[in-house]
């Protein structure tokens, strides 16, 4: 696909403004674009403590839709970016990928705090972005519209705001930059890239939904590895042979944990069945085949998932479209781009085996992804 087949985003350059989301795309939020006077809001409950919180960093191009900023940059340079941006600063951003994913989590909190009011045990959004400070101002306007709770900035100027996410000890960085989302990982940060639906579909207000893929997502690649090597065939004698020896973890195990411990919170004042959280593993494995597993490694790590889909290698597409997640994250581009051609908010782990390409001569290459 390419940045004008108006399915998903094309991911690339430096991570100022959001690329090729569609021109038909509504927004989940109303009043996009709106002139703002740029005044403090009203009081907004306290961030936690870092150390505390469960941290999820994005960048400014997957909050806010920031497209045609983006044609400035790219045609009349940094200058007059900076100079528009600042000229319409009392302008609002129309919502980005992340945005409802966001608000989802705020809605967590606002449940988190009636129950354990004492408790720092919640969700801490951190803008991480490397646009100038000058812009500064715009994104403060726009996130005071929208009333979000984002206390935390880090504007880099155009350098890499990488090194900042331990400091922040981030749980979770999403971005539209697959360079800086490889370099998250290779950090040891769980990370992905973000693209965008050309329709997004409607999504909960009041319950967090959070699907994922197993291998190489929140499991290792190691099984991937059997099947990339050997087929099908060999892949279930392996997952046979080795059913009860758990698979390593992969890059968003440590997310799932994070989830999981704040479910168990609501779970502890009898909010079992109306938990705020939802989680999915939605897999290509068959169930019978290879299913027992993938599932026996959730229980190992004592960490449960609230509703296992095993699609046998069918389109993952379908099945997100009756979760309606507000994120789904995968290893492989083929689902990500499935999940978005059916209005999902879908992220790509660059992470395993699915990554490599075969070069002349036999020597495999680490690739980015961006859709072509």
């Amino acid at each position: 696909m390419s940045a004008n087949s108006g399915r998903t985003l094309t991911t690339s350059g430096q991570d100022l403004a959001k690329n090729g989301n569609s021109s038909n795309t509504k927004a989940p939020w109303k009043d996009a674009g709106t002139v703002l006077q740029p005044t403090t809001p009203t009081r907004k409950p306290q961030p936690p403590k870092p150390q505390n919180a469960i941290t999820i960093a994005v960048s400014s191009r997957v909050l806010f839709n920031m497209e045609k900023e983006q044609q400035i940059f790219e045609q009349q340079g940094m200058e007059e970016y900076i100079k528009y941006q600042v000229a319409h600063e009392t302008e609002s951003f129309s919502p980005g990928p992340a945005f409802s994913f966001v608000k989802a989590l705020e809605a967590v909190n606002a449940q988190l705090r009636e129950l354990y009011p004492e408790s720092e045990e919640l969700f801490d959004v951190v803008l991480i972005t490397n646009n100038h400070a000058n812009v500064g101002l715009r994104l403060i306007n726009t996130i005071n519209h929208y009333q979000l709770v984002i206390e935390r900035f880090c504007m880099t100027g155009g350098n890499s705001p990488i090194g900042y996410l331990k400091a922040y000890h981030t749980n979770l960085y999403l971005s539209a930059d697959p360079d800086k989302v490889h370099e998250a990982l290779e950090a040891g940060i769980a990370a992905a890239t973000m693209f965008t639906p050309d329709k997004m579909t409607e999504v909960s207000e009041t319950q967090l939904r959070v699907a994922f893929d197993g291998d190489a997502v929140l499991f290792s690649d190691e099984s991937e590895q059997i099947y990339k090597a050997h087929g099908l065939d060999k892949f279930f004698e392996h997952e046979k042979a080795h059913e009860n020896k758990p698979l390593d973890h992969g890059p968003l195990k440590g997310f799932l944990e994070v989830l999981g411990k704040l479910q168990k919170k609501f779970y502890a004042k009898g909010h079992r069945m109306d938990c705020p959280i939802r989680t999915y593993l939605v897999t290509a494995r068959s169930a019978a085949s290879s299913g027992a597993r993938a599932l026996k490694t959730l229980r190992s790590w004592g960490l449960e998932i609230d509703e296992a889909l095993f699609l046998a290698g069918a389109p993952k597409g379908p099945m997100l479209e009756k979760i309606r997640p507000h994120i789904f994250f995968d290893d492989q581009m083929f689902h990500v781009e499935g999940a978005a051609e059916m209005g999902t908010v879908a992220c790509h782990v660059p992470y395993g085996v699915a990554q490599r390409i075969v070069r002349k001569g036999g020597k495999e290459k680490e690739t980015s992804p961006v859709v072509k």
